[in-house]
């Protein structure tokens, strides 16, 4: 059933008694305050209560002192149209992300569309359509509310710098993965990423071995010769390249290394420790891979946070960084970061009931992913308490 038509606006809401605050910034992620205003869906303070101005809020919410961060960002989905994956014939998966804390998915190319068209006219057709469609879904209240930036073709052979013009005059502005298509060789992929950058389109790159029927290896050459603004699922999806190759990237390369959830875990931890070793953590963002052939994870992004904080020896509140504001800053997004002026679109978290962690952040070094209180997009609340994640300790309130 779809909620509340996201046309309506939250007015004003404010959120207090915030006990942890994740800012998404990995160079200063936790912030001094416990208060946060939001007018008409835009963040428009944050703070400590007492300099905030509170006054006659249409919606007031109690966290009750749990943690408070952005809404977690998906950099790698496969989407095809409204909440369901031909995939996996599954109805309602983006609504259970929704619940995962996940408020922004990114599409890397509808490629599961059955029959989906490899001409170049059906090329640009599906991604103008996807991303019209896909507007318009989250418009009507359709899966949770989630913001899914769709419409990202499959670049295929023939392709001229007129299509990627007419693609960006469109509104598209992604590409999907480079190389599920007949576009293989680096030289050749290089060159309509370079078309795509002229017109502001985003690319990003698949890595390591074949995925799908009609995809093919993509390795470390190809990779670093395309130059994709995105290496995507650095970490194989799902057949990672040698740790070596992978190093090759990280060293020889500037671009964003995205590390999936339906990768080589082993990599995606290795991957994680190396940027923190080259000092670029800044690079490093996250992403699901799904739908795929392993399915749907709903908490995908959360478990991937609690893998790599757990086995990398990351601090949490960096890990969730990678996840929000790292995204924010490689996609050119709006949202993913609690400051002034940004969207607010949060996801409400405390420790699991249980759990062997002293708080939050110490819970997920130790592997256990938290639990989700509430989710809100454009200050609207979407969900309450997670229907997914293990039980949290504390939930916030809607007190009026």
């Amino acid at each position: 059933m779809a909620g509340p038509v996201m046309t309506e606006t939250s007015g004003k809401v404010v959120i207090r008694n915030v006990g942890l605050m994740l800012s998404g910034d990995i160079d200063a992620p936790i912030l001094d305050a416990d208060t946060v205003v939001v007018q008409d869906g835009v963040i428009a303070s944050v703070g400590r209560e007492k300099d905030c101005d509170t006054g006659d809020p249409r919606r007031l919410i109690d966290c009750r002192g749990s943690t408070l961060g952005p809404g977690l960002i998906d950099s790698h989905v496969h989407p095809v149209f409204g909440d369901w994956t031909p995939r996996q014939n599954q109805l309602g998966w983006i609504e259970s992300c929704m619940h995962g804390g996940v408020t922004t998915m990114i599409s890397a190319g509808e490629v599961h569309l059955p029959g989906r068209p490899k001409d170049v006219i059906g090329v640009k057709a599906l991604a103008i359509t996807a991303q019209r469609a896909f507007d318009g879904m989250r418009a009507a209240g359709v899966g949770g509310g989630v913001k899914v930036l769709a419409g990202a073709p499959v670049i295929e052979q023939g392709m001229t710098e007129q299509d990627f013009a007419d693609l960006a005059a469109a509104g598209v502005r992604l590409l999907g993965e480079i190389g599920l298509g007949s576009v293989k060789a680096g030289d050749e992929a290089a060159k309509m990423v370079g078309w795509a950058r002229k017109y502001g389109i985003q690319s990003t790159i698949h890595t390591g071995g074949p995925s799908i029927p009609g995809s093919g290896l993509i390795d470390e050459h190809v990779v670093l010769e395309a130059d994709a603004d995105v290496i995507g699922h650095v970490n194989g999806g799902h057949t990672s390249l040698s740790y070596k190759s992978v190093c090759t990237l990280c060293e020889k390369s500037s671009r964003a290394l995205e590390i999936v959830h339906n990768g080589n875990e082993r990599i995606a931890i290795l991957t994680a420790k190396h940027a923190m070793e080259l000092k670029c953590p800044h690079r490093v963002i996250l992403g699901t891979d799904a739908p795929a052939g392993s399915g749907v994870q709903p908490l995908g992004i959360l478990r991937l946070i609690a893998l790599i904080s757990s086995l990398a020896d990351i601090p949490a509140e960096i890990v969730f960084g990678f996840a929000t504001g790292n995204i924010a800053r490689m996609r050119g997004l709006s949202q993913g970061l609690i400051e002034p002026g940004r969207p607010a679109d949060f996801v409400f978290m405390d420790k699991a009931q249980h759990s062997a962690g002293r708080d939050i952040l110490d819970s997920v070094r130790l592997g256990d992913i938290p639990g989700v209180g509430m989710v809100m997009i454009d200050g609207i609340v979407r969900c309450q308490r997670s229907r997914n994640t293990p039980p949290a300790v504390e939930v916030p309130v809607i007190v009026a």
